[in-house]
């Protein structure tokens, strides 16, 4: 095998590709498909490692903005409700996109707050919480992939939680005001984000239906012993 062929990627889906070339690896770096926090691995050294602690790697990313990176389609494929739009439809939804860092610790938006927008996200790792004096109660965790904060896309009402930054983070940020210009200027493109977005909170409303259900029932447990 080729001796440079010694990489693996981790992708968004929690699977490694590869392996692949030293100079493929550059390429996706250009392409924004590699971030910085892009998990890889050198199968010579036997070691998983962040893209840009590769001393290899860090002449392609040199010139790459830490933060707010232009959003090309190799990038927002990284987003999974995204992962079946073509190369023409996310060049066009980037249009409705702000992209913003978010360092550690900081607090993207407060509960009680009035949501303006949702937030993808691009590379990193939040936590949405609640606080109850001093005690922090997290309720998710969103990584590479994810989404959240989308219901205001629709109400504009108050936050029901905290989100605030595990690690440094890259976020993609949907407004209320552009998203309703997305609707109004590009409804084709609209209609698969939202049925992609839909799908996903779809899940999310099982899974927690069925966590309540299982509380339920051992509570009601419980009280017979």
């Amino acid at each position: 095998m080729d001796q440079e062929a010694s990489y693996y990627i981790w992708g968004i889906d929690n699977s490694p590709y590869g392996p692949v070339e030293l100079s493929m690896l550059a390429e996706w770096i250009r392409e924004g498909r590699v971030l910085r926090d892009t998990w890889v691995f050198e199968r010579s050294a036997d070691k998983w490692g962040k893209a840009s602690q590769f001393p290899e790697l860090k002449a392609s990313f040199q010139g790459a903005p830490a933060s707010s990176p232009d959003l090309t389609a190799g990038l927002l494929r990284r987003i999974k409700i995204l992962g079946n739009l073509s190369d023409v439809q996310l060049a066009r939804l980037s249009d409705f996109m702000e992209a913003q860092d978010c360092p550690v610790n900081a607090i993207v938006f407060r509960q009680g707050e009035l949501g303006d927008g949702m937030f993808l996200v691009l590379g990193g790792e939040l936590r949405a919480r609640t606080m109850n004096g001093e005690m922090e109660l997290i309720l998710g965790t969103f990584r590479t992939g994810d989404f959240f904060g989308d219901m205001a896309l629709f109400d504009n009402g108050p936050r029901s939680a905290d989100v605030v930054a595990n690690i440094d983070s890259s976020l993609i940020k949907i407004s209320s005001a552009n998203f309703y210009r997305l609707i109004r200027e590009a409804p084709a493109l609209a209609t698969p984000f939202l049925q992609a977005a839909a799908r996903t909170l779809s899940f999310r409303i099982r899974a927690d239906n069925k966590r309540l259900q299982q509380v339920s029932e051992q509570f009601a447990t419980s009280r017979l012993v």
